[in-house]
């Protein structure tokens, strides 16, 4: 289940996108140049940074890498010494055996008392199946909002700028990624924007 994450991102960029778009050209390229270009003209004719599914990716990659270096934290912190004075704590530990070599209720404990009592797993296997989940879900989301794209759709991803009642712009940082993107978008295709009136 796990690796159906890199699969469906795969998937997503190399042969949804340009099947949606028409033409193999508009898929991903191979390599780090190609790849940055891509981003950014998807970016430009998207604007995938304000869509909640993008967003649902970027907190499953950074919150799965956080909570791995808490969990990482935790564990390490109360590990459970099995031998004594200079011998390394890892002599303790004999591969495949059945007691854990951490103190779980202790790391529990902590946590608990840390953020508070029910943000803490005291379950092994359910917190390991939440580390799991957590990126997986999210890049499932990323690789769907850009599977909508490709076929243009556009909707969740908040392009309009604020207006009040009074129908005056209420200038705000998605109009700045707005003028951006135009700008990005006609340097992409020249050819196609010979008078940019949207930049006018």
């Amino acid at each position: 289940v796990a690796f159906s994450a890199p699969v469906l991102a795969a998937t997503a960029v190399f042969l949804v996108y340009p099947i949606g778009q028409g033409s193999f050209s508009d898929g991903m390229p191979l390599g780090i140049s190609g790849t940055f270009n891509f981003m950014l003209v998807f970016q430009a004719e998207h604007n995938i940074l304000m869509h909640p599914f993008h967003i649902l990716g970027v907190a499953g990659v950074f919150g799965g890498s956080l909570f791995s270096a808490m969990h990482g934290s935790l564990v390490t912190s109360s590990l459970l010494a099995e031998t004594g004075g200079d011998v390394s704590l890892n002599v303790g530990y004999n591969f495949g055996q059945e007691d854990e070599t951490y103190s779980i209720s202790a790391a529990h404990g902590y946590f608990g008392r840390l953020i508070f009592q029910y943000a803490s797993f005291n379950n092994s296997r359910s917190l390991h199946f939440f580390l799991g989940a957590w990126p997986v879900i999210g890049i499932w989301f990323t690789a769907l909002g850009v599977s909508t794209m490709a076929f243009n759709l556009n909707g969740l991803n908040f392009n309009q700028s604020i207006i009040d009642s009074s129908r005056h712009l209420i200038n705000s940082w998605a109009d700045i990624v707005n003028r951006a993107d135009l700008g990005m978008e006609v340097m992409h295709e020249r050819n196609a924007h010979n008078f940019p009136l949207d930049l006018a």
